[in-house]
């Protein structure tokens, strides 16, 4: 009896080392690099070594298998020696009937019972325990599987070169480079959101910062027909009209045509120029316009933003054709989403009244507008003066409006119900009243 305890105690010592090896194995393969590496960057001896056994897995696993190997054959030669004859003698003391089939059924129980008990203890149980806490388990066993590995050297370096060999004869000459794909990111920022560790916001981040290498700037930039441009001939009245009325803040300078421009220009320079009561002639303004072929990806542009410092480039064509400007702000947005008014302002409205008027936003589309009022044209806008209602308001009155400015055109009153600053911010626009004239023949 106590030979048969003995031998239980020793199988279980081995299924217990077996298990030992698989906590180290998963343990280690799952843990954070960046966990090991901030622990040991302050100054945890064992977590810099469980990191340089993860830096350079190769050796560890050698030894991780030949200890997993040795113990297994070592519990199941020992069982089939020892459990397996006792439990023969067992079987034929109380049924000698069964004499011819009992070595069978011995043999067969034991290899049965110790599978199950290493499938479970040796595998399953110290693998979840790994996986559930990696970093703690790589760190708690990383001296002790040091040791190991120490004692296993010699035979270690026998199963390496083996390996090395036979790959080598199946035309394997180099082990393959571990890579994170895109995908592996995506998968592993969905778990911790889940998990908790991050918001929506952060995984939508991410996402759009891994996107930017893919995604061209066409995709991002402002297109050509909805720029607001300056020619450099036009008299500085009429741009600075298109200025104020725009709402922008950067403008590409033209001469003659389109795809001759002359420069950029910012408007914090012109009101930097006017406060202090110096010219704001264009040309003395103008800055270098930034350039980026219409192939190029959008971190490509912000690297170049990064590096020149400038927040705002013309996308070219490759004949040279301006297609349309790209800002700092339209990368911000394809990151983090939508911007404040302070950065970008909202999509404009129009608010239908109880009296049938509209109080519109004066950064509507012309476009818009008349589709609104249900005009065919505007006055001036085949010569492109204007882009916008507040551009059509101020082009209209020929200077810089003050709020209860009104001005009548094709049955339509429009009057500027508000101002911010020196732009038109609100418009009115109201059916105007027939005149005395138009009442009499009415009535006739």
């Amino acid at each position: 009896m106590h030979s048969v305890a003995l031998e239980l105690l020793v199988i279980a010592l081995l299924l217990l080392i077996n298990g030992l090896f698989a906590l180290a194995e998963i343990a280690l393969v799952s843990s954070r690099k960046s966990r090991l590496k901030t622990l040991a960057e302050k100054g945890n001896p064992r977590a810099q070594l469980a990191l340089s056994q993860a830096e350079n897995p190769t050796k560890f696993l050698s030894t991780v298998q030949f200890g997993v190997t040795l113990s297994g054959i070592a519990a199941g030669a020992f069982s089939g020696a020892a459990l397996a004859r006792e439990l023969n003698h067992w079987l034929l003391a109380r049924f000698p009937a069964a004499a011819e089939y009992s070595n069978y059924v011995s043999f067969g129980s034991v290899v049965l019972g110790i599978t199950f008990f290493t499938i479970v203890l040796g595998e399953l149980v110290p693998k979840r325990l790994g996986l559930a806490n990696p970093e703690r388990w790589a760190i708690a066993l990383a001296r002790t599987m040091n040791l190991v590995s120490k004692i296993a050297a010699p035979f270690v370096w026998l199963l390496t070169a083996c390996t090395d060999g036979v790959a080598k004869l199946l035309g394997s000459h180099a082990e393959p480079k571990v890579t994170v794909s895109e995908e592996e990111i995506a998968s592993l920022i969905d778990q911790g959101l889940h998990a908790g560790v991050f918001h929506k916001a952060e995984k939508a981040m991410v996402e759009g910062v891994m996107a930017l290498d893919r995604c061209p700037v066409t995709a991002l930039m402002t297109p050509r027909p909805k720029l607001v441009w300056l020619n450099i001939d036009d008299p500085d009245e009429a741009n600075w009209r298109k200025i104020v009325a725009s709402g922008h803040s950067t403008f590409p300078v033209y001469q003659k045509h389109r795809d001759s421009v002359l420069g950029m220009i910012h408007i914090k320079a012109l009101w930097a120029h006017a406060a202090f009561g110096l010219p704001t002639n264009l040309r003395n303004l103008l800055t270098p316009a930034t350039l980026v072929p219409e192939n190029t990806t959008a971190i490509q542009v912000l690297e170049q933003f990064k590096k020149t410092g400038k927040h705002t480039a013309l996308v070219v064509d490759e004949f040279g054709g301006v297609q349309g400007m790209i800002t700092l702000i339209d990368i911000l947005e394809a990151i983090v989403g939508e911007l404040p008014d302070q950065l970008r302002r909202a999509q404009p409205e129009a608010k239908r009244r109880e009296d049938g008027s509209w109080l519109v936003d004066a950064t509507l589309a012309i476009g818009e507008v008349k589709q609104l009022l249900k005009l065919r044209e505007l006055p001036g806008e085949e010569s492109a003066e204007f882009q916008t209602l507040g551009g059509f308001v101020v082009t209209q009155l020929g200077r810089i409006p003050v709020a209860g400015d009104f001005f009548d055109w094709n049955g339509w009153r429009f009057e500027v119900m508000d101002m911010d600053r020196q732009r038109v911010d609100k418009v009115l626009l109201a059916h105007t009243p027939p005149s005395t004239a138009d009442a009499e023949k009415a009535s006739a």
